[in-house]
């Protein structure tokens, strides 16, 4: 069904991707990013880091609706948020990779969670390991899964800073100046000053721009073409600026590294004592 999903409309690879992603980062695996908020209780996906920026969720209603038909309160939600994320990728070219199975879901969906947990793409490269470390990811792991920014798209205002407001040192006119000078001329036509909800390619190489899943990203990376100060932030530490290297090359291991990285953090589990289920709708706790 992810197929057919991402064969009509191909910008859904990086929706379902960055879905599983979100989930994983905030209380495990356990797709408490699907919740709705209640009239007590804003949840994960209504909180700032998520609103009116993931989607996907229709989708994953289709394939609940599905699996239910064929097998009831078998297959969880957490489940399906990985098998999706896994298929999508294969279906736009990527490298596919081992989904364990028996995930649960959780009931608690609390917003302010995943202001603290997810990586903040303002991030410096400490601050990106010690987030990717509290789900039990390595150094490695947050390089090379920051990779997966070779699709999808970023609000400007995401990043804005770099450009305009930048007064750190060596800034030139307002802008990073780690940021390529001739390609922050390109953002800053994509983003004029005060448009933060204007949008671009995390990596518009390929013959899909934004679509097309390869080394695009730590290619542009390692020529200062990171549009994120997260993206940027991979050069400012010598293990990290040689491991993007490494997946820039033209042997580059990023299809089976990414696998890798993307089992690990596929198995980030819920928190000890967590209730779980398996919810007979995502949407709702049963």
């Amino acid at each position: 069904m992810t197929s057919s999903i991402v064969a009509s409309d191909r910008t859904m690879a990086a929706a379902l991707l960055r879905l599983h992603f979100h989930d994983c980062f905030v209380r495990g695996c356990d797709a408490s990013v699907l919740l709705d908020s209640t009239p007590g209780n804003t949840a994960e996906k209504d909180s700032l880091a998520n609103a009116n920026s993931l989607r996907g969720f229709a989708q994953i209603d289709q394939v609940k609706a599905k699996l239910e038909q064929v097998c009831p309160g078998v297959v969880s939600c957490a489940d399906i948020l990985a098998l999706t994320a896994r298929d999508a990728i294969v279906k736009i070219g990527g490298q596919s990779w081992v989904v364990y199975l028996g995930r649960k879901d959780g009931v608690v969906s609390v917003a302010s969670e995943s202001m603290v947990s997810l990586p903040s793409p303002f991030a410096d490269y400490t601050q990106l390991v010690q987030s990717f470390a509290t789900v039990g990811l390595s150094e490695k792991d947050m390089v090379v899964l920051s990779g997966g920014h070779t699709i999808g798209t970023t609000k400007c205002g995401a990043f804005s800073q770099r450009l305009y407001g930048f007064s750190g040192p060596g800034a030139i006119n307002g802008t990073d100046p780690t940021l390529d000078p001739e390609y922050a001329k390109v953002l800053k036509q994509q983003c004029p000053q005060n448009a933060p909800l204007n949008t671009v390619f995390l990596d518009p190489s390929g013959s899909f721009p934004g679509q097309t899943y390869d080394k695009g990203y730590f290619e542009a990376v390692k020529a200062n073409k990171g549009v994120l100060a997260s993206d940027a932030a991979l050069l400012t530490s010598s293990f990290g600026a040689s491991l993007v290297a490494v997946e820039a090359s033209a042997t580059s291991p990023f299809m089976t590294d990414f696998g890798v990285s993307m089992q690990k953090m596929g198995m980030a589990a819920a928190p000890k004592g967590a209730v779980l289920q398996v919810r007979k709708n995502c949407h709702f706790v049963n």
